[in-house]
């Protein structure tokens, strides 16, 4: 039997073609179909080169195990949650490999209600059907068929913000030649912002880099054009735009963690008590601001599928994650790239506030490093050494997550990452930019002798 290894914790990344390819595709289409059981499923896929083609196989497996495909064409993944859930949809799967590199590619799957499917609730079994790969063909074969969702997802998006209460701005948008462009295009009617477009067209061939704004260099030319057009702030965002990443007026980049605190305090003024939930990495200012306003923070495993899961059973408000993934309830319990930044430009009009006067005091309160990835041989082995290193002073030790150590006055997370072979690195403190520093050196340090 075939091993595939490109199934991860929560969805398929993978090398195209020795990795992922059509046949493989095909053959996950019709595991899916024995798994789930759908009779409708949409699908959809990003800007990549190979996109198109492996959905096309990923719709033939599905097709042949009786399945009805609708098809939403190019799209963002958030849109295959819309669509699924707005559609009334058995399942969904985003064809999309995010911000991997160019040569790769990937699938992301819900069931219905856009309800996420990880290697705790089917994955593992997708894909051992795969690899199995002794399918009975349906008695009838499935149909495809086309389907247009954006107007309802452009109406939807809308509903988040007064659109009459919003003011003039001038946004930066940075594409990075993903998905972006599009839905920027599509909402560009309804808002009152000038938008200076960067890498807007979508490209496979990726131009100007991988759409990952996580990547220092990726952000210059943001940085650039905020300054040279006086612009109010920036936004970029990832290949298929889950993601989104802000610049304040100065063309500071604003880490995605002080945007979590900022809207679970703007997701609880509408609802008082509610849960929050947040992943482990960085937390003292999201819980700091959570219970500011009186709401339950909840700390959950990364990774959307299990961000997901936890704010179904808890019936959260919102989601974040300091990596600029954004769940909203009102959205099926999703992520999405495009809901935080009206939100975000709805409480710069509500305020009159600039972005910086709204995060630079949480910034100072709880500095941070950070995400710092480290490619090394035996992961495992660093956190042992980092737990040993500083178990006798640490006040509160964790692993929902890899490692997270609470040591009074600052904290780290050190953890192995789902879909790359790296170790991530965070550290905040309270209030103490200098010892946030000198213990981030000194655990990479650690980190680099391992």
């Amino acid at each position: 039997m075939e091993k595939i290894t490109c199934f991860k914790a929560y969805d398929v990344r993978g090398r195209i073609p020795d990795q992922l390819n059509e046949d493989i595709a095909r053959r996950i289409g019709r595991a899916f179909a024995e798994v789930v059981k759908p009779r409708k499923v949409v699908v959809g896929h990003d800007i990549r080169l190979t996109s198109e083609s492996i959905k096309a196989a990923l719709t033939q497996g599905l097709i042949e195990q009786g399945v009805d495909v609708y098809d939403i064409g190019l799209c963002g993944t958030e849109e295959i949650y819309f669509a699924t859930s707005q559609a009334g949809m058995d399942g969904g799967i985003a064809v999309t490999a995010s911000h991997n590199p160019k040569d790769y590619n990937g699938m992301k799957f819900v069931r219905e209600e856009s309800k996420p499917i990880s290697g705790d609730t089917g994955l593992f079994d997708i894909q051992a059907l795969a690899e199995a790969n002794a399918f009975e063909p349906a008695a009838r074969p499935g149909q495809r068929f086309d389907l247009d969702t954006s107007a309802a997802y452009v109406e939807h998006l809308l509903g988040y913000v007064d659109v009459h209460a919003l003011k003039p701005m001038k946004i930066v948008v940075d594409a990075g030649n993903g998905g972006a462009g599009r839905v920027i295009d599509l909402l560009e009617p309804h808002l009152p912002f000038e938008f200076i477009k960067l890498h807007h067209n979508p490209d496979g061939n990726f131009p100007n880099g991988v759409p990952n704004p996580l990547i220092e260099e990726n952000r210059a030319a943001t940085i650039a054009a905020v300054r040279e057009h006086g612009a109010d702030m920036g936004i970029a965002w990832d290949g298929d735009f889950d993601r989104c990443f802000f610049f304040d007026a100065n063309g500071e980049f604003i880490e995605g963690y002080y945007l979590v605190g900022l809207l679970a305090e703007a997701f609880l003024m509408q609802a008082p008590g509610a849960a929050v939930v947040h992943d482990p990495r960085l937390t003292w200012n999201t819980v700091a601001m959570v219970q500011q306003r009186g709401g339950k923070a909840i700390q959950s495993k990364t990774g959307h599928a299990f961000i997901k899961e936890r704010m179904r059973l808890e019936n959260a408000v919102y989601g974040g994650e300091m990596s600029a993934h954004h769940y909203f309830r009102d959205f099926a319990f999703c992520d999405s790239g495009m809901i935080p930044w009206l939100l975000v430009a709805g409480l710069m009009s509500a305020r009159e506030q600039t972005l910086e006067q709204m995060v630079s005091e949480r910034m100072a309160a709880y500095p941070c490093s950070g995400e710092i990835n480290r490619t090394i041989d035996d992961p495992a082995s660093v956190l042992a050494a980092a737990e040993a290193a500083y178990a006798e002073s640490a006040e509160l030790v964790e692993h929902v997550d890899g490692l997270s150590m609470d040591l009074g006055d600052w904290r780290f997370n050190l953890r192995m990452s789902n879909t790359e072979p790296v170790v991530r690195l965070n550290v905040e403190s309270r209030g103490d930019t200098d010892l946030m520093q000198a213990k981030t050196a000194e655990l990479l340090a650690l980190i680099d002798a391992g």
